[in-house]
C-alpha cells in the first residue's frame, strides 16, 4: 500500500496504530476507514470536517470527552503544513493538550511512535487527496 508508515499494529495498550494510508482514507489495524478520522482511545470515528481550514473547536469536541484525558493531540492537516489559528491553539491548550499540526503522513508516523511509548495521544487526521 502506498504511503505505508512504519506501523505497529496492536500495542501493549490494546490500541491500534495506523497501518497504512492512501488517497481517501486510512487503515487502522486491519480495518480500512474512508475519509477523515479521529483516533481516540475507544476507537476510530469519522471526523466531519471538510478541509484543514474548517478545523475548529467544535469539530474537536469528542477529544475533550476522552478519559483519562489525552495529553497530546496530533492534527494531520493533509499534504501541506498549516498553522492553526492562535485562538484554536489557546483553547486546546486550556483543555490541557499539547497540540501539533503537521502533514497527515507525519501525523500517522508520530501517532504510532507515541502509542508505542504509551503516551496519552489522540489524533485528528485529514485524508490526503493523492499519494
Amino acid at each position: 500500500m502506498a504511503g505505508r508508515p512504519d506501523a505497529l499494529q496492536e500495542l501493549s495498550t490494546g490500541r491500534l496504530g495506523v497501518t497504512g494510508y492512501r488517497a481517501g482514507g486510512f487503515r487502522i489495524g486491519a480495518q480500512w476507514y474512508n475519509g477523515h478520522v479521529l483516533l481516540l482511545p475507544r476507537g476510530v470515528t469519522a471526523w466531519p470536517v471538510q478541509s484543514a481550514e474548517a478545523i475548529d473547536l467544535d469539530s474537536l469536541l469528542p477529544i475533550r470527552e476522552v478519559e483519562p484525558p489525552a495529553e497530546i493531540l496530533l492534527i494531520g492537516v493533509g499534504e501541506r503544513p498549516l498553522l492553526l489559528p492562535g485562538e484554536l491553539r489557546l483553547a486546546l491548550k486550556a483543555w490541557g493538550l499539547a497540540v501539533e499540526a503537521m502533514p497527515t503522513s507525519a501525523a500517522c508516523r508520530t501517532f504510532n511512535v507515541l502509542l508505542a511509548e504509551e503516551r496519552r495521544v489522540v489524533a485528528a487526521l485529514l485524508a490526503i487527496e493523492d499519494v
